[in-house]
């Protein structure tokens, strides 16, 4: 049962009208089984006063593309009610005039425009109305005997509508409904959700919980788990071998996703999921349409489910089922398109944003994992209507040009034009060894804050986790995440690897920076350091590229690969044999990389930074001490001295390699590979020749 969150010591807090709203509002969102992430809105009607002073009756509703859940007072529009009651008296009016005469209505042009559904509330008599979609109400409205079970459980204290979009027409049907029927305690929507109201705030709010509970106690009555969407077909494999899977497919999935523009993918193996994908009706009963019209935008109007027997050998026939599956989906959606289209329409991405695998779970698409997680959480609410449908009837939904008119509605595709606009990395990963360390951290910062995924690989996972956390804060969740890896250990990069894969689907570009220094003469350089400097800076760097080589092939959608060389890559630094011949392998490693990668359109470039003291391990270690005596000064001479010895006069820091990375990482540099970039402010004895 669903749980009232009103908390009077909380709501008290609230000075006014608009503020106990948000209160109400946040507390609907919190709880998904009330209300779909991004939809649904709320109202109050309250006495303000406005610019000269005079008290005005003002509605104020949710903003078109906010989140009940976090949303605050600015995400309100204010409307004067004497501008609105008159157009009840209407018999129709288009959304481009709702649109723009609630435009006029406003109290502060700079208000959010108001919900499609602002009408609903004004034209509803009561101060407070809640407009939701809860999982119990849409399994009963979704359902193909819904209205006739209603009576059962509401008797005549309910009005039902039939499905009409959003808009002035359904606004007024509700209200001409409810003023019909003066028992009327709820409105319910054929296939759309639930209106509730209440004097107050506190009463409207627990009306809605009141009504949803009454529906679910009715339904679950009713569930048989044994035979829920008709029974086992498919049991789940196990956690690990599941999550395994994911691991290994996610790479193939992204890339048949991608062909338009690149997707960030989410793994989601939650209980729900997999009762769902193991279903012998599920197959079926997924391809019958969305759950409700708010989840079209961001999942499409039906997902695609792979006809595939749970078998942990048979990942390459996985494999070649997601290729299939994807491509026809597309060839399907794009004939969707064409019966449906109206003039002016443009068709979004035609690949699937919900993927189902019996016995594995389901993957996720999105332009950002923020929004693929959208995708997923309004699908957990499509399986929780579905259970709880087929247990009342059978499910049904829009039909398809129903269904197309609300994906391609312009009330709806103006949400979508809220978000940002995206930037230079967006849609792309990025995995960064030496992820904690000064240039690794710093190139974290840069790609993220143009919109890319960063992955923080170090063995000091505590510095990683912290510069994830921090990007975090700053840019959302998981938009950077931190692994503790070992780039001398095979097992440790694949296992890495794997956890990038899972998380966001694949990846776009590596920048192997993970690093040591050694300082000896040649004579005395021992076997042991030799062999230090070779499986880091050689060895390590080669694994690292080599497996995500193969992701990107597997991909089969380009990439990027960057270096962090050395000045000493093409200079011998004196004292320093181990070091610069390691260093001096990278870079030719990378040209054979890119040598083979054209084909693929992975790109292979290499940085020579020199000297960057500023938030380096390596500079406060040993090797400061070393190269300090090797010029014969004292350590805190260092910094000085590195300037002076450029051309330029000037100290490298790692904000200025990381603007290096982020060149050959963007489309700037889309033509080049195999290159050198000197970053070290002109040293003449290593200038490339």
């Amino acid at each position: 049962m669903v749980q009232s969150l009103w908390d009077s010591s909380k709501a008290s807090q609230a000075t006014n009208a608009l503020e106990e709203l948000v209160y109400r509002s946040n507390i609907i969102g919190a709880d998904r089984r009330v209300c779909n992430i991004y939809g649904g809105n709320t109202s109050a009607k309250t006495v303000v006063q406005d610019f000269r002073g005079r008290d005005v009756e003002v509605m104020y509703v949710k903003g078109s593309g906010s989140d009940l859940g976090s949303m605050k007072a600015g995400n309100f529009t204010g409307l004067r009610m004497d501008d609105i009651r008159p157009l009840f008296e209407r018999d129709a009016m288009t959304d481009e005039e709702m649109v723009a005469y609630l435009g006029h209505t406003m109290i502060d042009a700079k208000h959010p425009r108001a919900s499609i559904e602002t009408l609903l509330h004004a034209f509803l008599p009561f101060k407070h109305v809640d407009h939701t979609h809860p999982d119990a109400i849409i399994s009963l409205c979704c359902a193909d005997n819904g209205k006739a079970l209603a009576k059962e459980i509401f008797g005549d204290r309910f009005v039902w509508v039939p499905y009409v979009r959003p808009g002035f027409t359904l606004s007024k049907m509700i209200a001409e409904g409810v003023l019909a029927n003066p028992k009327a305690e709820l409105v319910l929507m054929e296939k759309h959700g639930l209106v509730t109201w209440g004097e107050t705030s506190e009463a409207c709010y627990a009306q809605t919980i009141k009504i949803i509970n009454e529906a679910e106690a009715f339904i679950e009555a009713r569930v048989n788990e044994a035979k829920l969407f008709g029974g086992v077909k498919h049991a789940a494999l196990p956690a690990e071998v599941r999550r395994s899977i994911a691991a290994q497919v996610m790479p193939t999935i992204r890339g048949a996703v991608s062909d338009a523009k690149k997707a960030i993918l989410s793994f989601d193996d939650q209980d729900d999921v997999l009762a769902f994908v193991g279903g012998q009706d599920s197959p079926q009963l997924s391809q019958v349409g969305a759950a409700c019209p708010d989840h079209l935008v961001h999942t499409k109007v039906v997902p695609l489910f792979i006809d595939w027997t749970p078998n942990a050998d048979d990942v390459e026939g996985l494999k070649a089922k997601l290729k299939e599956g994807v491509a026809a989906y597309k060839e399907q959606y794009k004939a969707y398109f064409e019966r449906n289209k109206n003039e002016g329409d443009v068709m979004f991405e035609a690949a699937p944003r919900v993927i189902l695998i019996p016995g594995v779970g389901m993957v996720n698409t999105g332009k950002s994992w923020a929004l693929s997680q959208v995708s997923g959480a309004l699908y957990h609410r499509a399986i929780s209507v579905m259970r709880g449908a087929t247990a009342l009837g059978q499910f049904v939904s829009l039909s398809e040009n129903e269904s197309y008119n609300v994906e391609y509605w312009p009330l709806e595709l103006y949400k979508l034009s809220l978000a940002p606009p995206e930037a230079e990395f967006s849609r792309k990963v990025a995995f960064i060894t030496g992820g904690a360390g000064g240039i690794g951290s710093e190139t974290a910062r840069r790609l993220v804050s143009e919109g890319a995924h960063v992955v923080l690989a170090d063995l000091n996972l505590e510095g990683a986790q912290k510069v994830a956390a921090e990007i975090n804060e700053k840019y959302g969740e998981n938009r950077a995440l931190a692994v503790k890896m070992d780039v001398t250990d095979e097992a440790a990069i694949q296992a890495a690897y794997a956890l990038t894969t899972l998380t966001y689907g694949g990846v776009d570009i590596i920048v192997n920076n993970a690093g040591l220094a050694t300082s000896s003469p040649f004579d005395e350089t021992s076997l042991k350091e030799w062999n230090l400097n070779m499986n880091v800076l050689g060895t390590g760097y080669f694994l690292v590229a080599r497996e995500a080589f193969k992701i990107m092939k597997q991909q089969a959608i380009g990439g990027n690969m960057v270096f962090i060389g050395s000045k000493n890559s093409v200079y011998a630094g004196k004292n320093a044999t181990a070091y610069s011949a390691v260093k001096a392998l990278e870079a030719h490693l990378a040209r054979c990389i890119a040598a083979e990668g054209g084909e693929f359109g992975i790109r292979v470039n290499t940085i020579l930074p020199d000297a960057i003291l500023q938030g380096s391990a390596i500079w406060n270690g040993a090797w400061r001490n070393e190269r300090a005596a090797a010029y014969g000064i004292e350590p805190d001479q260092l910094e000085e001295y590195y300037r002076k010895r450029t051309t330029l006069l000037v100290n490298i820091y790692p904000k200025d390699i990381a603007e290096g990375i982020a060149f050959f990482a963007s489309s700037k540099s889309d033509k080049t590979t195999g290159c050198m970039l000197t970053i070290d402010g002109g040293v003449p004895a290593a200038f490339t020749r």
